[in-house]
């Protein structure tokens, strides 16, 4: 199982996202090699600042395990989390985080580096260019 066939899953997820309206960003959950939660902002569909996929896709993720903590899992994230999706990331003890995507504006690298767990490992750029180029597509077919 490879991280860059994951990370097409949160690619597809993104795309759902987008055909909803959504800001298009897409995760995956996986634990020993299988998908366990597949999620997408949900921000408008729910009227909840909170729905972003990752937050999704942690709670579907500790739902299936029956257990908040993810320490064997990794998440699959099309857009670099922000502060607030790092800190939940970062309470459920992740074990691995890939992101595509940087996010200079929002990201959580930029506001709260050391907001994730000390264990969590971190793989960033993954598939970035077709991550970005998805979200470039979308902010500029709303304009």
């Amino acid at each position: 199982m490879s991280d860059e066939r994951f990370m097409r899953m949160a690619l597809d997820e993104a795309h759902q996202a987008a055909l909803m309206g959504e800001i298009p960003v897409g995760a995956v959950v996986v634990c020993q090699g299988r998908v366990i939660a597949r999620a997408h902002n949900m921000t408008e569909t729910l009227c909840d600042v909170t729905a972003h996929a990752e937050m999704q896709a942690l709670t579907a993720a500790a739902n299936t395990l029956g257990g908040k903590y993810l320490t064997q899992c990794t998440l699959y994230v099309t857009v670099e989390p922000c502060p607030m999706c790092a800190g939940a990331i970062g309470w459920a003890q992740l074990g691995r985080l890939v992101y595509g995507a940087a996010d200079e504006k929002r990201g959580y690298s930029v506001f709260a580096p050391a907001v994730l767990h000390p264990k969590t490992q971190v793989a960033a750029g993954l598939l970035a260019d077709e991550c970005r180029q998805q979200m470039q597509d979308f902010f500029r077919r709303r304009r």
